[in-house]
């Protein structure tokens, strides 16, 4: 797992980039405190899981960010990341199995491979353009 961290205040974990042939059992890949959790499982054959749902929980907090994560599931990905000043930390490329998280800053995508398929996971309720973005 590649941890990315703000180079304006260097205690600050922006984005991560999980390969997917890194995942080894279950690895927690956002902190407790984060919106939106996210964990690899690698799982033998038969595992299985208690039956149950989740429940409704009064959230303390009264802020959030939209925070977002991709998984390739086919094709590959440029991912562009962005420090929370909009300046350029890094790019990097996911594929298959591969999962990018971005906590805090900015982010963009270039498709380069035709017919690429990912999976999109963000933080709700979502309210529009308008109240979820900015454009850097």
């Amino acid at each position: 797992m590649k941890k990315i961290f703000s180079k304006k205040q260097p205690d600050l974990l922006l984005h991560v980039i999980n390969r997917g042939e890194e995942i080894v059992g279950r690895k927690d890949l956002s902190e407790e405190d984060q919106f939106l959790q996210v964990a690899a499982l690698r799982m033998p054959l038969g595992k299985t899981f208690r039956p149950h749902q989740h429940i409704w929980k009064d959230n303390p907090t009264q802020q959030c960010i939209a925070q977002e994560s991709w998984v390739v599931v086919q094709g590959s990905v440029k991912v562009s990341l962005f420090d929370i000043d909009g300046t350029h930390l890094q790019n990097e490329v996911i594929r298959l199995g591969d999962c990018s998280i971005t906590f805090q800053g900015g982010h963009t995508y270039e498709i380069l491979q035709p017919d690429t398929v990912v999976y999109e996971f963000k933080t709700g309720p979502y309210q529009g353009p308008e109240l979820d973005k900015v454009f850097l």
